[in-house]
């Protein structure tokens, strides 16, 4: 089991990715999403059952709309459920967030297959 999810808070998230080493991830970003959450609830910015619970909501508004929750949109609710908590947590706001993304979008735009990325402001 990954250390940084206890067995308690995997059990709490049953529709996360996993497998017996603990969380997969079928792309960086996905990865990166979920490596930011943990750093969060690991600095008390919230607790897990709050973060279950924004995550929660995110699927069940996504399903309400038409998704078919076949698992391959997990990551983008859970991306949403970051940005929705990451702004009502005062961590930072919308526009800061909107900027960010951009950045990564372009800097994943910019780069060759296996390169890491590297941000390019105002590229796109």
């Amino acid at each position: 089991m990954n250390d940084y999810i206890k067995g308690s808070d995997l059990k709490r998230t049953p529709h996360l990715p996993h497998d017996e080493g603990g969380p997969v991830f079928a792309a960086p970003w996905e990865a990166k999403a979920f490596a930011m959450t943990l750093d969060l609830h690991n600095h008390g910015v919230f607790d897990w059952s709050e973060w279950c619970e924004i995550l929660s909501n995110e699927i069940k508004v996504a399903q309400a709309g038409g998704d078919p929750d076949l698992g391959d949109t997990y990551y983008k609710h859970w991306l949403n459920a970051l940005e929705k908590l990451v702004s009502e947590k005062q961590v930072a706001s919308a526009e800061v967030l909107a900027t960010v993304k951009e950045d990564w979008r372009a800097a994943d735009e910019h780069r060759g297959f296996g390169e890491a990325p590297v941000l390019v402001k105002g590229a796109g």
